[in-house]
């Protein structure tokens, strides 16, 4: 990462890498990628050492504000530890759930300000309004690209790396980001098992296909499918 570019977090590396950046569109499906930019604010302050996981809720094991504005407004929203350090009546599932698409609006507003991404609104039919964010300045997307294509081609050798190849599997981003054919795709796949926000993600993605196939109400507004 060239270090004048301030660094992102991990939900701002998924975007980037989930938004064509010409069209400004995602490479799978939008509901999909709210599930897992929510995730990624999660896995996020776990690494900031604010959350943990504990039987698939979320613990609240540090209330310090981070830095990051974004963090910092999404760790105020989950209710105070308790006595037992438990969050309250937080499911990490259901949370992502119900917040993907607040979290991402944040993000997305977030790197729109910074000059990132630029907003552009077009009306479906001429009357609901459909937003699309193609890239505004390159240089941030290419070195999150650039970035977990060095990654990937070292195995996901850190942490952190093998997180944002998690979420990138449970939302359904590997085939059109990862460069390293089936068997990185894989790779990435069973990685998911071993990161609880990724796994999250992946149970809701997987509850929208099934309502979908089943006649219900599906959770996607455009895009793509997503990896199993």
């Amino acid at each position: 990462m060239n270090p004048a570019l301030p660094e992102p977090t991990l939900p701002e590396e998924l975007l980037l890498l989930a938004l064509d950046p010409r069209r400004g569109r995602p490479y799978c499906r939008s509901r999909f990628l709210e599930y897992g930019v929510a995730g990624a604010v999660l896995a996020e302050l776990e690494l900031h050492g604010r959350i943990a996981e504990q039987r698939g809720r979320i613990r609240v094991i540090s209330p310090q504000s981070p830095q990051d504005p974004l963090l910092a407004q999404v760790l105020g929203s989950l209710p105070a530890p308790d006595r037992s350090g438990l969050a309250g009546d937080v499911g990490a599932k259901r949370w992502i759930r119900r917040t993907g698409r607040y979290v991402e609006e944040l993000c997305l507003e977030h790197l729109v300000g910074r000059a990132v991404l630029r907003r552009e609104t077009h009306r479906l039919l001429g009357l609901l309004p459909c937003h699309r964010h193609p890239t505004a300045d390159p240089a941030l997307p290419a070195a999150v690209r650039e970035r977990f294509t060095a990654a990937e081609a070292a195995g996901f050798p850190d942490r952190r790396s093998r997180t944002l190849a998690a979420l990138v599997s449970a939302t359904g981003l590997s085939g059109a980001v990862a460069q390293g054919g089936w068997r990185s795709r894989s790779t990435m796949r069973d990685l998911v098992r071993d990161e609880w926000t990724a796994y999250a993600v992946r149970q809701n993605v997987r509850q929208d296909k099934a309502n979908r196939s089943g006649g219900g109400v599906g959770g996607g507004r455009d895009g793509g499918g997503g990896d199993d």
